[in-house]
Formats: structure tokens, sequence, C-alpha cells
């Protein structure tokens, strides 16, 4: 038997910590060609003329173009993402909204609205597409309040919402996102909310329609029609953009042009975000959304990369236990890349820590960054439930029952002498290979846990600032309330 192998049965924590810096060790040394050679600079040929803005790869999260990313601003309308999202997460479509005096009247005078009235009622379908088409702020209110009761505890759920998407520059507090000095996003958050509401099928239907047409209601005995506003969207339109398929618009005095975006051309799915822009909304979300399909490629990494099938093999070849890594996979992951670059340009970490959303068969999480920037994750599978050596307890395989253990004649007792030597002799030759590995190791290991370290210090910074920022609106509290409701949801829907 092999020693290694021996040793790691008895002591199954070490097994996995040896599994752990073994597939580290081959992922560096064993499984890039030995000749390094600098990516491709990543594109930079852009510009836009609002404040913020940023284009991301709604499939694989990687940021293409930012500008101001975690700079705070005013949404303005395409806050009704965020509501919709919501109100989707909690309603059936065939509730009765009845819209109340203050849902109607509760608003800035002029701002957009569908012209309905107290004591209509309409379905949340019909209130999802009057405010997704129309931007009706009545609609928003009247959704929120049958949601959470009122716009104060709907303002609770979206910032609970948010946070659980991994927005941390942002605060909202209503649902129509008109002017309010404690309601704010940054153009990164915005981009985090629209992806997770483009993976809703009913956003998707109701945000990319062009027109809707609601029923009777007391100003509209008839019924009336609520269209599009977004011009990227419609074919008539000077602004028009092949492979639009949905987004928001947004404006107020402080806000000024907001505008989020979805496209999909060849493949490619981005979201494109505008804050504060100087009435070039349009022409800075074309810009954003040509660069993405001009310059970047988005594939699925396990088309792409092959390393991981081959991490038994190799490290069978090296003399070490591979038990039934043959069947470790990578999944579940895409992986956006410069046109002019390959996944092999791409630096390569694996964490272990995972998270409860993680696959129920993952092992590990791969993650891919290219020039420092986050372009892709993966997760390495265990098919069919195949367990990592060391997850046994420690215990070897026990004969089933009827079947006797095969006696070790002389015959095999040589050939284990044999192969004992022979192992005795490759273990050597991989000791020394792996303890220069383990200081190549090392190093980059510190460098990286450095970043890290920097990393983990400015989210901290950004979490105390947000947390600052509830306690002085008094809101701290109900926040965290809201949040583990949402965590103990999660946990029973789990079950």
């Amino acid at each position: 038997m092999n020693p290694v192998f021996t040793v790691c049965m008895e002591f199954p924590d070490l097994m996995k910590r040896i599994f752990a810096v073994i597939l580290s060790i081959f992922l560096i040394l064993g499984l890039f060609p030995a000749a390094v050679f600098a990516a491709p600079d990543w594109p930079s040929n852009i510009s836009i003329e609002a404040d913020g803005g940023i284009v991301m790869d709604a499939d694989s999260g990687a940021v293409l173009f930012g500008k101001n990313l975690h700079e705070t601003y005013y949404p303005a309308s395409i806050t009704k993402v965020l509501t919709a999202l919501v109100v989707l997460e909690n309603c059936d479509l065939n509730e009765e909204v009845t819209y109340s005096y203050d849902a109607v009247y509760n608003v800035e005078s002029g701002s957009s609205n569908a012209g309905l009235d107290e004591g209509d009622v309409l379905t949340v379908r019909d209130s999802l597409y009057a405010m997704l088409l129309q931007s009706a702020n009545e609609a928003a209110n009247a959704l929120a309040e049958h949601v959470a009761g009122s716009r104060e505890a709907f303002a609770e759920m979206m910032n609970a919402k948010a946070a659980e998407l991994g927005c941390q520059d942002s605060h909202f507090a209503n649902p129509s996102g008109l002017n309010d000095e404690n309601h704010y996003t940054s153009a990164y958050d915005m981009a985090l909310i629209c992806q997770a509401a483009i993976k809703n099928p009913v956003f998707l239907e109701i945000d990319g329609s062009r027109y809707y047409d609601l029923p009777p209601t007391k100003r509209y005995p008839e019924g009336s029609t609520v269209y599009a506003h977004h011009a990227m969207l419609i074919p008539s339109r000077a602004d028009y953009y092949e492979g639009a398929f949905g987004g928001k618009t947004g404006y107020t005095s402080l806000a000024g042009n907001t505008l989020v975006t979805f496209a999909s051309r060849n493949g490619m799915t981005l979201v494109a975000v505008v804050l504060n822009g100087h009435q070039t909304h349009y022409s800075d979300t074309k810009a954003m959304l040509d660069f993405g399909f001009s310059n970047f490629q988005t594939s699925r990494i396990s088309d792409l990369d092959s390393r991981f099938s081959s991490l038994a093999d190799d490290m069978s070849i090296a003399g070490l236990p591979a038990g039934d890594l043959s069947r470790l996979s990578l999944e579940e992951g895409m992986i956006t890349l410069p046109l002019s670059a390959s996944i092999g340009d791409a630096d390569v970490s694996v964490n272990y820590q995972l998270e409860d959303s993680a696959p129920e068969n993952a092992i590990a999480q791969v993650q891919y960054t290219y020039n420092d920037r986050v372009v892709g994750t993966a997760y390495l599978m265990a098919k069919d439930g195949v367990e990592l050596p060391g997850s046994t307890d420690g215990e070897a395989s026990a004969p089933l029952e009827g079947e006797t253990p095969a006696p070790e004649t002389e015959a095999n007792a040589a050939d284990s002498g044999k192969a004992e030597s022979s192992v005795s002799a490759g273990t050597i030759a991989l000791t020394a290979a792996a303890v220069l590995a383990a200081a190549l190791v090392a190093a980059a290991a510190a460098w990286h846990f450095y970043q890290r370290k920097k990393e983990a210090e400015k989210l901290a910074r950004r979490r105390a600032e947000r947390r600052r920022r509830l306690e002085e609106s008094g809101e701290w509290e109900e926040f965290e309330k809201i949040r583990a409701q949402q965590r103990e949801r999660r946990k029973e829907t789990e079950k």
C-alpha cells in the first residue's frame, strides 16, 4: 500500500489538507505551461459622459468597464427594478391591489403616473406593467403597501434584498425612486440588482413588453394602454439597439438621467447602468454595450478548462492517492475574457469554504481572475456523490457482507515489497519537488492573503459606513430583523 495513503487514512484531517495542497500545487505547476507570457491588456477604448456607469456580463458577473463603480448617486426610477423583484418574490400575479389615497397622491407633482385613482383595484400583474412600462409612481406605492403594509416597511425589504444580492453601497427609502437624500445606489450595486432581476422570467416578460392594456379604472372607464419608455427597445426610435430586450429609464432633478439596459448578442448577455447622465444616457449605454460585444467573449468554463479533469491522472503518475478524483468535474460557471485572450491567461484560485448556496456535490469554488479582475467562477464538483479521500472518518473500506478478503500470497507480498520500494524512491523525488513547489506556493499565498486582507479591510469600512447611515436613520435594528427573517425562510425552503 502507498505509505502516503496509509498515513492519510489514519489521519483524515491531514488527508484533506494534503488534498488541498496537492490540488493547488498541480494547478500552479503541473497543469500550466512552463513558459509564462504576459496576458494581453484589458481593453480600454471607451469613455462615457455620465458621472457613473458600468457594463457587466450577466452570466459571469465580470465587470467589463466601470466608471466610479462604488460612488453613490440617486437612482430615480430605475429603483423600480428592485421594487419589481421584491414584489415578484412575495406575491401571486393575480392578487388584487387596492389603491389608497396615500399611494396615489403621496408623489411629486408632475411625476410619472398611469392615471390611477384612490379606490381603483388592479391585479399585481396590472400594477407591475404600469410601474415598469409607464413608470407609474402610484403603482409602485400601491404595490409596496400591498406587500408590506407601508412604503417604509417595503423599503426595509428592499434593503434586505439588496444586501442579499451583495450590494454594499446602497440604501433605498421608497419603492419609486423619487427624490430622497437617504435613497441612493452605486453603478455596481445596480448591476447586481439587474443581474438578479433578469433571471426572473416573469420580470423579463413584463419589462420587455412594448405596451400593455390596463383594465377599466375610475378615470378610464374603457380601460387604458401603457407604453414602454425605453427608446433602445423600440424599433421606430433613433436610439433603438439591436439585441436590447429590457431595461428601465429614470429621471429626477437630483438624479439626472439614469438608465439600465439589458442586451444579448452572440451568446453574451450584458447589463449596462448609467447614473447621473447628462442627457447622454442613451449614447453612453450604446458605447458601453458596443464595447462589451466588440471586445469580449463569454464561454462555459467546463468547455474551456480541462485541467481539472486531468488532475487524477497527474496525481497517480506522481505516486499520490487519487482514488475517485477522476470523477471530478468543473461545472456551473461562465467566464468572460478579451477576444485576444485564452483561459490559460487567467489566474486561478481555489476556495474550499463554500457558501450555503453552493451545489450539493460541490467540493470547492474555483475563481478566475484576469489582470486582477474577477472574470468567472465555477464549482469543482464530485460526480454522483463521490466522496473525497479522507471523508470516511479515516476508516479503511470493509469487505461486503459474505465477502472473504483475499489472502496475501508470497507472490503478492513480493509484488507489494517491490511496489513499496518503487514508491519510496518515487516519494523521495516527489518530496524534493514538493518542497520547491511549496516555497513557490507560500510566496504566492502570502501575496494573495495580503491582497485579501486589504479587500477585507475595505469591505469592513464600507459595511461600517452602511451601518452608521442606517443607525443614524434609526433603521438598523429593523434591517437586521428582516435579514434574519429572510435567512430563516431560506432555511425552511432548503428543508
